[in-house]
């Protein structure tokens, strides 16, 4: 008898092949195609629904969220049953058993590099672990989604070099000691390396992050470790991802991938047509890779990701070449300064420049909408756009803007429009899709809680390609979505519905696939705000068999598995 049983479904199977309706049943976590008239202890109809694979989102920050959101929402509302973590070099594992301080470095590493709250952080996970392997076991039998995880390039630097793996390079002796570490990590179960080296991530300290600080010859023989282990991949950020690689940059991505032989991917890759030549630029690192024995993926979005921002607290704004001096001053004199017209003219200058990168998409300062308000002087202004409010006061857009973040003492929400959401950029996204070396995802989510919410780009993908621009046929959207990013990581009987495949499965309406608007809601450990976006149209996700959201409601139940390489991944070639 059947666990479960989906009748006449209209099945999309994550192979991009044509979809057809059939009843899919449920045996033992595992995906069977019964005979008609086969028992099941349940059954559903689901006439006029889509039956999707679950998707595989290949770059989120879970690490710390899973410990006290077992269901890793919003992602897994919208249709997402593994996950991918430890991403960007930044880890919670492996932790020094001697310096307890290394795990209040980390989480202070955390809260402002991936905008994790940091009360959350110290309320929320145990840190009882030193090993990458007990960090594993730790969530373990708890969990509702499938994930895995590469292990943090940083949290390797500072378990072996102590305070020194920022500002410092290793010995030989303790590159051989991070390299067995990296080794040890591997046996229990992650899925490779992560490591950093963009110039927009800094510790709590504010200093460059401890990979960073690695040439490389540390990082080809970190790569080379990768290689000796079943199943692995490498995950490497460099500051030419934020707008185009460096001709040694992509040499450095090429050695790496090639010393492995593992594919190495990267996010993420941002397509504007107004700068045509970053993505021919950005996917030469790709076409290098394969002449000599590598490979190269780029990680992009197949949505616009809408991300808050504030004159008052870190965020990207931050990044913007000299910025960050001026928006780290105390509050007062943050104001004075930026109510200087020559301050502003500076700051104006450096954030269009060429030294900007992909931040110069943040300077039309006309086309921010401006969001939540919090003094007299501003009521009225929620929701209403920069340009017109300026027009009125006869001021220039920053002026405007700066002005009316000074009222509220500069906690003004302001939310930047995409200046890359016309029919040109979108043309080029669907050209970029065809790349062989070029996988959706990017999601970022669990980091940047405050600030962003790109979780539900499964469902606002699904629902732009069956009402809205219709960029891509639904069958290969599903496909996009799992079994695309489940080949990569190389996932043993997932990504698709097929005959004795893991039964992680997404029910959907497709007339009424999306996601809501991001809204910002404090349940995160010491009342901490982050952003969620409810789920529409989805009727069921099940993890392993297993129901674990029923139309958006989590159903409870924990069923997901910590993936492992070698036991759940197989090796991946470069060729």
């Amino acid at each position: 008898m059947l666990d479960h049983l989906i009748k006449g479904a209209t099945v999309v199977d994550g192979t991009g092949g044509p979809a057809y309706v059939a009843d899919v049943g449920i045996q033992g976590g595992r995906i069977t195609f019964p005979p008609p008239g086969a028992d099941a202890r349940t059954t559903e109809d689901a006439t006029g629904l889509v039956l999707a694979p679950g998707f595989v989102d290949p770059h989120t920050h879970y690490d710390a969220q899973l410990f006290w959101d077992p269901y890793a929402t919003p992602s897994m509302n919208h249709g997402v049953t593994t996950v991918a973590g430890g991403n960007c070099g930044f880890t919670l594992a492996p932790l020094h058993p001697d310096r307890p301080e290394d795990a209040d470095y980390t989480r202070r590493m955390m809260s402002k590099v991936e905008g994790m709250a940091l009360k959350a952080l110290e309320e929320g996970v145990d840190w009882s672990w030193s090993s990458f392997g007990e960090y594993l076991d730790a969530l373990e039998g708890r969990i509702a989604v499938n994930a895995g995880f590469m292990v943090g390039h940083c949290a390797l630097r500072r378990y072996v070099m102590g305070a020194d793996a920022v500002g410092g390079r290793p010995t030989r002796a303790q590159l051989a000691e991070m390299t067995a570490l990296l080794k040890e990590a591997m046996e229990a179960g992650a899925w490779g390396l992560s490591t950093t080296q963009s110039a927009t991530h800094s510790d709590g300290d504010g200093a460059p992050v401890a990979s960073r600080h690695a040439a490389p010859d540390e990082l080809i023989a970190l790569a080379k470790a990768v290689g000796e282990h079943e199943g692995t991949q490498i995950e490497a950020i460099l500051a030419g991802c934020l707008d185009q690689f460096s001709d040694a940059e992509i040499d450095l991505f090429v050695e790496m991938s090639a010393a492995a032989g593992r594919p190495l991917n990267w996010n993420v890759l941002t397509i504007d047509a107004a700068v045509p030549e970053r993505v021919p630029r950005q996917l030469t690192a790709s076409e290098r890779a394969r002449k000599s024995g590598g490979r190269i993926v780029a990680l992009t979005m197949p949505i616009l990701t809408p991300m808050n921002m504030s004159l008052g607290t870190f965020c990207a704004l931050n990044l913007i070449p000299g910025w960050g001096e001026v928006l780290g001053l105390p509050v007062p004199e943050r104001i004075e300064r930026l109510r200087d017209p020559e301050v502003r003219a500076e700051m104006l200058r450096r954030a269009d420049s060429r030294e900007a990168g992909v931040f110069r998409r943040l300077a039309d300062f006309g086309r921010y909408v401006i969001g939540d308000t919090y003094s007299p002087e501003n009521e009225g202004l929620t929701g209403r756009v920069v340009r017109d409010v300026a027009a009125e006061r006869g001021q220039d857009p920053f002026r405007c803007l700066v002005e009316i973040c000074a009222n509220d003492d500069l906690r003004t929400v302001l939310w930047p429009m995409p200046t890359d959401n016309d029919p040109a950029s979108w043309a080029l996204r669907r050209q970029t899709w065809d790349h062989e070396d070029v996988l959706l995802g990017g999601s970022d989510a669990g980091a940047h809680l405050d600030r962003m919410c790109g979780a539900p780009y499964t469902t606002r993908f699904l629902g732009d390609c069956l009402r809205g621009r219709k960029l891509v046929p639904l069958e290969r959207a599903v496909k996009m979505l799992s079994d695309d990013p489940a080949r990569l990581f190389g996932l043993r009987e997932r990504g698709r519905i097929a005959e004795g495949f893991h039964a992680d499965l997404v029910l959907f309406d497709p007339e009424r696939i999306d996601a809501g608007p991001a809204t910002l809601v404090h349940d995160l450990p010491g009342d901490s705000p982050r952003l969620d976006s409810r789920a529409v149209g989805v009727v069921s996700v099940r993890v392993n068999g297993v129901e674990t959201v029923r139309d958006d409601e989590v159903t409870g139940a924990i069923p997901g598995r910590v993936l492992r390489s070698g036991r759940d991944t197989r090796t991946v070639g470069t060729r």
